[in-house]
Order: structure tokens, then sequence, then C-alpha cells
């Protein structure tokens, strides 16, 4: 059994692909570490898709679990990854590592950090430009405001201890950047090699992804990605959501170096380009919003403290009204969990 001290973890992929090198990948490495591999489909995927050592859930055998989340959820979206979340949960996980279908992963992948590390820890620093750490090259990850891409980065401190239940990798030849750094900058790009990790606390922003992306059992529900926007910025969104809330529990975002290669699948940048405008204009203003917020205390306050931030973020008009329904259906199937 793989594990983090003990702990039992499993890794989540949503596809509407069939078995490829990377799942096939994924898989086999799932198998001989001891992991719980869970795909979620949708109504794209192959009828027939079949992978040993894969877990796989077309959309009609998640309707058929015994969670609200999955009937409710739009299909032919990315957030129906979350039920796959919700199986991996269902089934024991303590952590969960999740990627997409196109990141190849090293060893390294499998291997969350401890919550607890000692690592260089920014705080009050505003949105921060974490890549800069990385690369001397001019990048910045997606969902950064482009406002603050010139930013002057902040000198690294000396490490100190921080407790960091969310931790991102990055991603080399591919990195996770906006459409509009693909259209306009040169690619592939490698990060700097060897071993960094960089902690973001509470005042500090920097939008993380959900393609090399590891949460321990207490931010489970933070997983949450919502339904009801523009699908390039579900998972940045989600980031945003986790780290107000992650203030509120004395909680660290590390990053890390990249482990995992992408390959990406086909995109059209120019609609890719489209579905970030929401995000373009609206991230700082989403990241000020969700600062002002008056949340409670404590890892409890956390379902709360979600549908306050997906209340502000449906009244300011980023999220469609539906998301809250949805939103309390995961938090209720999450509550029925073990």
């Amino acid at each position: 059994m793989h594990s983090v001290a003990g702990l039992k973890g499993a890794v989540v992929v949503t596809t509407i692909a069939a078995p490829n090198a990377v799942l096939r990948k994924l898989a086999d490495d799932s198998a001989r570490l001891g992991l719980h591999f869970v795909v979620a489909g949708d109504t794209k995927s192959p009828a027939d898709f079949a992978l040993a050592g894969c877990d796989f859930y077309g959309v009609a055998a998640q309707e058929a679990l015994d969670f609200a989340f999955p009937k409710l959820c739009p299909v032919r979206h990315y957030a129906r990854k979350n039920v796959g979340y919700l199986v991996a949960i269902k089934q024991g996980a303590e952590f969960i590592i999740e990627t997409d279908d196109d990141n190849m992963p090293s060893e390294a992948f499998y291997r969350p950090l401890p919550r607890q590390a000692e690592v260089p820890l920014l705080e009050e620093t505003g949105w921060t430009n974490i890549y800069g750490y990385y690369s001397d090259a001019p990048i910045w990850p997606r969902g950064l405001p482009l406002d603050a891409i010139q930013k002057a980065l902040p000198p690294l401190p000396d490490a100190s201890r921080v407790d960091a239940p969310i931790q991102q990798g990055l991603a080399d030849a591919n990195p996770d950047v906006d459409a509009i750094y693909r259209l306009t900058m040169p690619l592939p790009l490698d990060f700097a090699s060897g071993e960094q990790r960089i902690a973001l606390g509470h005042g500090s922003w920097c939008p993380y992804n959900s393609q090399n992306t590891i949460h321990y059992r207490d931010a489970f529900p933070l997983l949450y990605l919502p339904a009801h926007c523009s699908f390039r910025m579900t998972d940045i969104w989600r980031s945003f959501v986790a780290q107000r809330i992650a203030w509120t529990c004395g909680w660290s975002i590390l990053f890390r170096e990249a482990t995992v290669v992408q390959d990406r699948n086909d995109h059209d940048l120019m609609r890719d380009f489209a579905d970030e405008v929401p995000g373009y204009l609206g991230n700082r203003r989403i990241g000020e919003a969700l600062a002002s917020l008056d949340l409670a205390s404590g890892v409890a306050a956390i379902p709360d403290n979600m549908r306050q931030c997906y209340r502000r973020l449906v009244a300011d008009g980023h999220v469609g009204e539906a998301e809250l329904p949805l939103l309390d259906a995961w938090l209720d199937d999450l509550a029925g969990l073990p």
C-alpha cells in the first residue's frame, strides 16, 4: 500500500477519451503502489471504456450512486470530476491526487509531501506569481490577474513550519498558462529542476489548478469544482475559494516542483481565450470580494464558509445561481460519508 504516514490514497481523473498512454500509466502505477484509481466519465466517453486497474464511472453509473450531486451536475462539464472525488472519499481515501489525461506522471507525482512541512512561507504579498520562483522566463499561471504579471516578486524568507493540506505540483513542457500566453509566447518550457517548495499563507494569492494537485482529508470539501461558470475558470475559481477558506483554518497552500510532463490535448486557443475572458476581467475582483467576507474560523466552519463564498460569487454575477443547490448537494453528500 502506497501511503503517507500510513494514509490511504486515491488518484482521480475525468476523461472523455479512450484509454491512452497517460491513463494506462496511471492505472499501472496505481495498482503497483496500492492507490485507488477512479475515472469519472461523461456523455462523450466511450461506451466500452475498459482499463485494468481503473474504477471507471460513466454518467449512468454515476447517477446510480447513492449521492445527490451526480443527478444535478450538468453533463459535458469538467465538474463531473466531483463525482470521482466522492467515490474516492467513500472508499476511504485520506488523500486524493488529481490530474488530467494528458499529464504523464513521474514517480514523485504519487508522493504527497507531509502536511507539516518546513518551507519558505509568503504572507500578505497579495497576488504572487509563483511561477517566477521556478523559471527565469516571463511566465505566469493561468488565472493570475493580468495586471499582476509584472509585479516584482517578494524575496523568499527562511523556511518556517506550515500546515499544507492542499499541495500543487507544476507541469513541465506545457505548463498551465492562460490562452493569451499560448497565443503570444513560445512553448514548450520546463521549470527549474530539483526540489523547491514554497507556501502561500494569509493574504497571499496565486491560482492553482486541478491538473496536479493533492488534498488531504480535512481539505476534501474544498475539492469542489463549480459547474455554472466558464469551463476554463472552474478550477481557478475553486482555488480562490479554497485559499480564502484556508486562511480561516491556519493552512497554507504548498507549491512544489514539476512532477508531471504535459503533452497537451488539442485545444482551440481562441475558444479558450474567449472562455477565459471572465477570468481576465474578474479574477482580481473575485479575490477582493472573497477577502472582504467575514468568515468563521476552523475546519468545522468550512461548509458554511463555502456557501458564503459561492453566494457572493453568484451575487456578483461570476457564477450562475444554479450553483447553490449543486453546492448544497455536494456538501450533503460529503456529510453522509464516514
